[in-house]
């Protein structure tokens, strides 16, 4: 018998998991519920181990590899720089949706009784969260943004020492295999996963929590749905001159993923893996995706926080002007590496909130529902983490654009594959 495609075995485990869910929720069964949620978690737990010696040994080995500095420097820059448009462009799609549907309005909550979240998002954070004060401990709390900054270090450190440094590179390419190999034997327990993942939101959370905030909830899935289906595929046809279909067709698992799992950092392996799979390659990909999974967030830096402070002001009557959303875009655009290694959105719409003099409390209001808003907001940042890459490759001229072409064709794991994870070439 044919092997069951693996975007088709997450599909399927999805479906499962909903239906388990609903039934969970329906018949009170809190052992099945907890099953769930046990499951779920220890996927992306076991996912999330990986990160850490996966992100600094591809970046180690992929700063080596590249030919030159300026190369690595340009390719750096252009990422950048998509990683400002497009996150411009959420940003400016949310306050949009928000200025026209007004999602503040006719809420009938109480914000006396609001609390602020514990963890909050400063500019300090933005500035002292990209170095760390101990190796050791960025590898320990998972801190990705730290990790990639001292991944490019030593990278750069080992690529103009020469060749006295090649028993360390040599060592990094070893780990990457072992690392690679093992992560492939969890990736492939993603069906199961994912069951876990969205079924226990389902028992969880259920739909019910979304009456009193439907119209925000709404604007924030429209407004994410525009840019994933909207905004990108225009960008990857007149900006990379590629077929978006083609597009989602191999990136789709990760998407997918992400939904469920709600985790840019947990997602990444099969970011990585999606778009070199799309033609991107391996020494930039190793760069431009593990940077991405940390700062570049379309839906929970753009999209939700320019929702969600239309949607405060509005609930605490306080009327913004034209300088209020410029602001609002210019923390879009340039704040999202404040929330380095911590927890996404809320972080994000904190700073937010605290540059415009809004109540910090106002976030507090929409903790309920913040689940099930990360579903579509992780989806998005997933898909932009793999948007940039592929339009600077195709610009760059180094996109392999016969694999981009059948990336839907192929399975995201086939055997051949699995059992030949080269790492990076030297």
């Amino acid at each position: 018998m044919r092997r069951i495609p693996f975007s088709v075995q997450i599909l399927l485990g999805l479906l499962l998991g909903v239906a388990l869910g609903f039934l969970a929720r329906a018949a009170g069964l809190a052992w099945l519920t907890s099953t769930l949620d046990t499951v779920g978690g220890l996927f992306v737990q076991l996912l999330k181990l990986a990160v850490p010696p996966l992100v600094f040994t591809a970046i180690v080995v992929s700063v080596v590899s590249l030919r030159g500095v300026a190369n690595a420097a340009r390719l750096a820059v252009k990422t950048l720089l998509w990683f400002g448009v497009t996150a411009l462009i959420a940003v400016s799609i949310g306050i949009g949706i928000g200025l026209l549907t007004d999602p503040g309005r006719g809420v009938n909550l109480d914000p006396s009784g609001a609390t602020a979240p514990k963890t909050t998002g400063s500019w300090i954070d933005f500035l002292t969260g990209i170095v760390p004060t101990n190796p050791v401990g960025a590898f320990v709390e998972g801190n990705v943004l730290q990790i990639v900054f001292l991944a490019l270090v030593v990278g750069a450190a080992a690529l103009l020492v020469g060749d006295a440094a090649e028993p360390f590179v040599a060592l990094n390419r070893s780990l990457l295999s072992i690392v690679q190999k093992a992560l492939w034997w969890v990736i492939r327990l993603a069906p199961i996963g994912t069951l876990g993942l969205i079924g226990n939101a389902v028992a969880s959370y259920g739909w019910d929590l979304l009456a009193p905030l439907a119209k925000f909830t709404t604007a924030v899935y429209v407004g994410c749905a525009l840019v994933l289906f909207v905004v990108y595929p225009v960008l990857l046809a007149v900006a990379g001159k590629l077929n978006p279909l083609r597009f989602f067709a191999g990136a789709w698992p990760a998407i997918e993923l992400a939904f469920v799992s709600r985790s840019s950092v947990g997602t990444m392996p099969v970011t990585q893996r999606s778009v070199e799979r799309l033609g991107v390659p391996r020494e930039y990909a190793s760069f431009a995706v593990p940077f991405g999974a940390t700062t570049k967030m379309d839906g929970c830096a753009a999209i939700y926080p320019a929702l969600a402070a239309i949607f405060v002001a509005q609930v605490f009557g306080v009327n913004l002007g034209v300088t209020d959303y410029l602001l609002i875009a210019f923390v879009s655009v340039v704040g999202s590496a404040a929330t380095a290694g911590l927890t996404g959105a809320i972080v994000m719409l904190t700073l937010t909130l605290s540059t415009l003099g809004l109540p910090l409390a106002g976030a507090g209001l929409l903790l309920a529902i913040d689940p099930i808003l990360d579903m579509i907001r992780t989806a998005t940042n997933v898909a932009g983490q793999a948007v940039v890459p592929t339009i600077v490759a195709a610009r760059e001229g180094t996109l392999d654009r016969t694999a981009y072409d059948s990336a839907g064709k192929r399975d995201l794991i086939e055997p051949a594959e699995t059992e030949r994870l080269d790492p990076v070439p030297a």
